[in-house]
């Protein structure tokens, strides 16, 4: 992948308050981001969830980020050392994880 554009899967690092956003690049240019994701803290529990098929309790939501807000955007990208959180979606259901955020994989999202 080239950059951050729409569809990345990216981290969004935030300010005031200070959190982590996990996500699918929807829009993005000089007012913020609208990410199609999760807070980074409910990444592994939406992630069990996903796994056993079971009742749909976490959803990924949009969201708009303000600029002012945003520190830094990470592509997810896997490493020698760690896996993306997309490799790892992949690896644990059998299925594009963008296709599970933007509702195109035939079920719901």
């Amino acid at each position: 992948m080239d950059g951050v554009g729409v569809d990345s899967l990216v981290i969004v690092h935030c300010c005031n308050p200070r959190e982590k956003m996990w996500g699918a690049v929807v829009r993005l240019d000089a007012t913020g981001v609208v990410l199609r994701g999760l807070d980074l803290e409910s990444i592994e529990d939406w992630l069990r969830q996903e796994r056993a098929g079971g009742e749909a309790l976490i959803n990924p939501t949009t969201f708009f980020l303000p600029m002012h807000r945003v520190v830094r955007i990470d592509l997810d990208e896997s490493t020698a050392v760690l896996q993306s959180y997309g490799d790892r979606f992949r690896a644990a259901c059998g299925r594009d994880v963008r296709e599970v955020l933007t509702g195109t994989d035939g079920i719901e999202a």
